[in-house]
Order: structure tokens, then sequence, then C-alpha cells
């Protein structure tokens, strides 16, 4: 089993007609990766705190349609988060939050996950918003200790972040050691600043950058440099296609996890990356076609 730890909130995405309306969505990095992976096929759960309100309803309604399990939820009378994307002519989206006082943010450390649990991702405003911060940190750090695969997607919202300079120093030096995977945009990555080798030296097996139209690129500890290109498709908008290249990383690695034992890390040498990224930027293309976050079924991907 994969478990994507995180929130869970409403995009209010604008809509075609009427001019200036806004449309409802599921959205959330973590909750748009754990329903990506339930689409895909993978045994996944989500873990989080999520509202019981009529938008926390229909979120783990969603979950449940795709198959994700929700024995880790946490629920809370508290609202759910809102966010507001912007989006330009490309198709790329920015995001304004409404945050105060909601559940996601009041979530709590869990028991130790299952010993059939495989791996764990984290990422976007659960590493950010206090104090669920902390929990979702004390989450990967115990986790990251018993062998897990961990990806880690810092999915960087300047407007929630109050102190740069503290997260920056907190990415690097508490997050990276506990992180299998690190997966970036070249958006984050600007913001994060630093080079690769540096957060390869922090901890990472494996470094994965998202660039876009250009594509997908790889570098390991093991000095393995990949990119594959990424596919040419008609855009309606990027909302959730990071999030999609999250859930094909790990629904690939993963696999290469199996037999392993009861808490198996991937064997890296064996990962054949230009497969992994391929799959990634497939995936990924078809959630661009479709608006908000609608990620591919299995089926659409072929074998």
């Amino acid at each position: 089993m994969i478990v994507v730890g995180g929130e869970a909130l409403i995009d209010l995405v604008p809509a075609a007609r009427p001019p200036g309306a806004l449309l409802p969505r599921p959205g959330g990095g973590p909750y748009n990766t754990a329903l990506a992976l339930g689409r895909l096929g993978a045994e996944v759960a989500f873990c989080s705190r999520v509202s019981a309100d009529g938008f926390g309803e229909s979120l783990l309604a969603g979950l449940r349609a795709a198959g994700v399990d929700l024995s880790l939820v946490q629920r809370g009378p508290e609202p759910t988060t809102l966010a507001v994307p912007s989006l330009a002519p490309d198709g790329s989206a920015s995001y304004g939050f409404y945050v105060e006082g909601t559940a996601d943010r009041l979530f709590t450390l869990p028991p130790a996950l299952p010993d059939s649990v495989r791996a764990l991702a984290l990422g976007t405003c659960s590493l950010v918003l206090e104090p669920g911060a902390s929990a979702y940190e004390a989450l990967l750090r115990r986790e990251s200790r018993r062998g897990l695969l961990t990806l880690l997607d810092p999915n960087i919202r300047p407007a929630l972040i109050a102190d740069p300079v503290a997260y920056r120093a907190r990415f690097l030096t508490r997050l990276l050691p506990c992180a299998s995977v690190l997966k970036l945009s070249e958006e984050d990555a600007a913001w994060l600043g630093g080079r690769v080798s540096d957060w390869l030296a922090a901890g990472p097996s494996a470094v994965v950058l998202t660039r876009g139209a250009a594509g997908l690129t790889v570098w390991t500890r093991d000095g393995e440099e990949h990119t594959v290109a990424a596919r040419a498709v008609a855009v309606a908008d990027t909302i959730g296609a990071g999030d999609t290249v999250n859930a094909a990383l790990l629904h690939r690695l993963s696999a290469a996890a199996d037999g392993a034992g009861d808490r198996p890390d991937v064997d890296w040498p064996t990962v054949d990356w230009p497969d992994v990224l391929s799959y990634a930027a497939h995936a990924a293309a078809l959630t661009c076609t479709r608006p908000g976050a609608e990620p591919p079924y299995a089926s659409e991907l072929g074998p």
C-alpha cells in the first residue's frame, strides 16, 4: 500500500460561463495524488484531517469512488480549506488560499503505519501550515526511519510561507534527509534556491524536476541523469499535473520495492528511469487536457 498524507481542499476554478463564475472542484496536492494513484490501480490510503462539512463529504466521496482507503482520515467540525487558482494564458495556475481555522491544518500524528505500507508521500500546504505541518514532518521522519520509500513534493505556495528563510532551512535540514525522492517543478527549484547536487547530498536517492513543455529530468545519487520529453497535447489547464506525476512515480517506483521485506526501500540500481519518467509524462499530459485536477485512469495509459 502507498500512503499519501496532506491536505484536501476545494479549488474554486474559473468557469467558462457565465463570466466571472467559479466552479468548486476537489483539490489539494496530496488529495490529487491519492486520487490519481487510485485511478491508476494502486493500493492507496489517504492520511489527513478532513472537514465534516459538505465540501469534506464531497472530497471523501471522490476518493472513495477511486478506491482510496480512508481508514487513516481524521475528521473535524472545522471548515474546508478553499483555494482560488488564477489561470495564465498558457493554462498555468497561481493560487490564493482561505486557510484560517480549517480542518486539514489540525492534523495530528497517527499511530505507526501498517506493515503493508511500502511508500509515503507528503507535500504542499501540509508542509507549511501549523500545527499540522509539524505532525506531518514527524510522520515523515518516523516512517523514513522504518525504511519506507518516501516522496517529498514541496509544491511551493509563496502566499502561505510567512518566513521563506526559515522554510528553506527546514526543507534542507529536516525534510530532505527523510526523503527517498524529491520531486519539484522549475518554479519550486527557483524559489528554494540551491543546486541538485546540494539536494542529493542532503538525503534523497533521486531528484525529479518537472519542466512543463520541456518534459521531466531525473538526477540520481549514483550519477545518472535522464530526460524525457513532454507529450504534445491541447492544454485546458495544468491544475493537478504535478500531482499526477507524483502518483505515476510512486506507482512505478513502489513496484521496485516489492519482495524486499516488510519495510522495503527501493532497489535503486534496478529502476528503469526512462520508463518511469515516460509513464509520468503521459499521465500528466492527459491531466492537462481536462479542466481542473482530473487525473487519468490506468486504461487510458495502456500497458
